[in-house]
């Protein structure tokens, strides 16, 4: 019986409980000194405290509860050649495309504008487009981004999504690589970015790229909070090239009070809730991948160190 160590900071007794029934052959264990020092080849992991990765026996695979694994990657903690498997499940997605139609069709719909106008006692008509009119790119074409770019094109958006690599999804036009970022960007009138964090992506939503933009235009960030450059975004907004920025993360979390994103009024922030793990669906992955494993299939969305995904 293979032993699973679960190191979480919330949720622990829901998750021990669910993994326990989808892995019954296996142990699970939420502390070190409950394996007596046996092996423990599996950890379930958030953030975990320093120094726990490095003294846990025999460990050989690291499952992360969370899609974006830069923590992981840059805190030093992990074992060098430990296989680190990313968070890809049903949940997180469908969070992730609930957050992104409700914060897209709020401003295509100028809800943003008539709260603002309710609040104020006034009745304010303002002009109202159709979906085909619109002109929508998003940025990052993996599990998240290609769901949401075909849920966007359903609803007749005109849309482009743009990845590392050549991705096809029906009714969307697809960009990839350096050449093609400017492309799709230019004349957007709604920037959705779901990247994940790496070298290449850090700052990229700067002064130079929301120059691109259809003047007016808004902003949605579910990505990471260092994809965004700051003050290039607050500048975009005091200029008209962006209308409003909806903002799910930021480099410091939670956002230090002094931030001008709470006060700037075409500012709208959510906590970091865009998308969160759902420890049902997660535990299913977690298994499903495990089970698969044990039975000789390649592990599936194991982190490729060169890339940072």
């Amino acid at each position: 019986m293979k032993t699973i160590l679960v190191l979480l900071r919330s949720n622990l007794e829901q998750w021990t409980r669910l993994l326990q029934a989808a892995l019954p052959d296996h142990r699970i264990i939420t502390e070190l000194a409950q394996s007596e020092g046996a092996p423990i080849p599996y950890a379930v992991v958030g953030k975990p405290a320093p120094g726990v990765l490095a003294a846990i026996p025999g460990l050989e695979i690291l499952f992360s509860v969370n899609a974006g694994i830069e923590g992981l990657l840059e805190s030093g903690e992990v074992p060098p050649g430990l296989p680190i498997v990313r968070m890809v499940d049903e949940g997180l997605a469908e969070g992730m495309l609930e957050w992104v139609l409700a914060t897209s069709l709020a401003w295509h719909r100028n809800l943003f504008a008539y709260r603002a106008s309710q609040l104020a006692g006034q009745w304010q008509p303002l002009a109202e487009v159709l979906a085909r009119d619109r002109r929508v790119t998003v940025l990052g074409a993996g599990h998240l981004g290609a769901r949401v770019a075909s849920a966007l094109a359903a609803l007749r958006f005109q849309t482009s999504a743009w990845s590392r690599t050549p991705k096809a999804i029906a009714g969307v036009r697809s960009l990839h690589g350096a050449p093609g970022l400017e492309p799709a960007v230019s004349g957007a009138d709604i920037l959705i970015n779901l990247l994940p964090l790496t070298q290449a992506t850090e700052n990229l939503l700067d002064r130079r790229l929301l120059s691109l933009l259809a003047p007016q235009a808004v902003l949605i960030n579910g990505g990471r909070g260092r994809h965004v450059v700051d003050a290039a975004v607050l500048e975009a907004l005091d200029s008209g090239r962006l209308r409003v920025a909806v903002l799910d993360v930021f480099r410091a979390e939670p956002l230090p009070a002094d931030h001008k994103f709470w006060t700037h009024p075409g500012v709208y922030l959510t906590p970091h809730v865009a998308a969160l793990t759902q420890a049902s669906t997660a535990v299913a992955a977690i298994a499903d991948n495990l089970r698969g494993f044990e039975a000789g299939a390649p592990l599936r969305h194991v982190v490729d160190l060169a890339r940072g995904y």
